[in-house]
């Protein structure tokens, strides 16, 4: 929830004062932030299926107004609100993994003095064993080189996660060679052929050849185009609108038109 805000690297951190704080009694959990005194200034505690968040204080608007350098008003309140929403980011408990270069980052959150060794999965089966050290308040880490692509699966006992490393689908990225040999049987099973357009800085575009009735339907040099026949044009008429006596017609019928108007 507070980690990594602005100005929480410094102790104390460079936030300013909350000169009220709201006492409080019978907390079930030990407060995540203090004010003044050391009183209690933020509570995050669940009851079943439910999280409550409590800040002990109405002073947040003077970390807005920039008094005395303000403070991380923001962002406080977003991790708060999103806490309450059960984000997974924000989870006390959680396994993630990341992936970081060539590198596959095993993190482990948590409010524990310590954690438990963390088995990963490699996609081919081949079990890891790490031993994560610790890095930021609440986080221990441990990485090994991702040198497989798909599925990647890590446990401790009692979280898992998961990450696929690499392309979605990794199969369409297993041969990107660009070959004629792929199309070639389908297209011979069909009368037809597969011919490369450009080799080297040169392109050669065989002749199309509509075809009727054949069984082949490419050679040396041409490639053809069966003739369904789905439609076929048996003439073209061409006749002006505005040419001779039906031109004559419809402008007699429009100026008529417009006297009609006119006149009334």
């Amino acid at each position: 929830m507070t980690r990594g805000l602005e100005g929480s690297a410094f102790e104390p951190p460079h936030w300013s004062r909350f000169f009220r704080t709201v006492e409080t009694r019978n907390a079930v959990s030990p407060p995540v932030m203090t004010g003044a005194d050391g009183k209690p200034l933020l509570f995050l505690s669940r009851f079943g299926e439910g999280r409550v968040a409590l800040l002990l204080s109405d002073h947040i608007w003077l970390w807005a107004r920039g008094y005395e350098g303000g403070g991380p008003h923001l962002d406080l309140l977003r991790r708060m609100s999103h806490w309450l929403m059960k984000q997974p980011d924000l989870d006390e408990e959680a396994l993630r993994l990341q992936v970081q270069g060539k590198d596959l980052v095993v993190v482990r959150q948590t409010m524990a003095d310590s954690v438990q060794p963390v088995s990963v999965t490699s996609p081919s089966g081949v079990s890891h064993d790490l031993t994560l050290s610790a890095g930021d308040p609440g986080e221990w880490r441990a990485s090994l080189p991702a040198n497989e692509l798909g599925l990647w699966q890590a446990t401790d006992g009692t979280l898992k996660a998961l990450i696929n490393v690499g392309p979605t689908n990794p199969k369409e990225f297993s041969e990107v060679t660009s070959t004629t040999e792929t199309l070639k049987p389908l297209t011979q099973a069909t009368g037809g052929n597969s011919v490369r357009i450009a080799d080297g800085g040169s392109v050669e575009l065989p002749r199309i050849v509509p075809v009727r009735s054949a069984s082949v339907f490419a050679g040396d040099g041409w490639m053809g185009v069966r003739m369904r026949d789905a439609s076929v044009v048996k003439g073209v008429g061409v006749l002006p609108i505005f040419a001779g006596l039906i031109g004559l017609l419809l402008l007699l019928g429009a100026f008529a038109a417009t006297w009609v108007r006119e006149g009334r």
